[in-house]
């Protein structure tokens, strides 16, 4: 377990010491949720309406663009064929690699969306079950962007190819967090059955996603 905490570490000081990803992850959040009341209007009610659902999208989306640096600068520089030749199980690294990745960019979003929302209207009662349903659901969007990542190691663009293939796994997840906290508001005894839901498909993701990954990438390097 040492090489994988090892591996864990670096990736998070990569992280901080590059400043990209969760800037940018970051960045792009704010921006979407500062421009939206300039389309829309300045409706309080209907802004109120759509900030979860829009809160949701908008960490979705920026989950989705930092899915390149997840393998793509390792790859680049060999680093992933080291790993990948290393003591430690190819799935290990990649759940090492993925878990440092959520800390990194999916993690802040998840605790920022509730206090960003207060520019949407966000009502009162959604902000504790929005940030919940974001920091359970959130771990599943990035192990399952972990195998669209590990599918495109290599391919120019990557990135958007990336997103392509696994936009339409993120579905479910994005269905049940915006249901789980629109329960939340309408009745908090609806709440439990979406919210079980959301957290088993982030639990599905995280017992799948890093074997499929690690194939992938075995596929890939092969």
């Amino acid at each position: 377990m040492s090489a994988f905490w090892a591996l864990f570490r670096r990736d998070i000081a990569l992280a901080f010491r590059q400043g990209g990803s969760a800037g940018l992850a970051l960045g792009f959040f704010v921006i979407v949720v500062a421009l939206v009341p300039l389309g829309l209007g300045p409706d309080l009610n209907l802004l109120g309406r759509i900030a979860p659902g829009l809160l949701w999208v908008t960490l979705l989306l920026a989950s989705l663009l930092t899915l390149d640096r997840l393998f793509h600068a390792d790859h680049e520089d060999g680093s992933l064929d080291l790993i990948a030749l290393g003591p430690l199980a190819l799935e290990l690294a990649v759940l090492a690699k993925v878990l440092a990745h959520w800390l990194t960019t999916a993690l802040p979003l998840a605790v920022a969306a509730p206090l960003i929302g207060i520019l949407l209207n966000l009502d009162a009662a959604a902000i504790g079950p929005l940030a919940l349903t974001m920091l359970v659901g959130s771990p599943g969007l990035s192990f399952v962007g972990a195998i669209g990542a590990a599918l495109t190691i290599g391919v120019r663009r990557g990135g958007l190819l990336a997103a392509i293939l696994v936009l339409p796994l993120f579905v479910p997840t994005l269905v049940f967090g915006v249901s789980a906290v629109a329960a939340a508001i309408t009745g908090p005894a609806s709440f439990g059955p979406p919210f079980l839901i959301l957290a088993a498909l982030s639990l599905a993701a995280l017992a799948l996603a890093p074997f499929a990954a690690a194939a992938a990438i075995r596929f890939n390097l092969g």
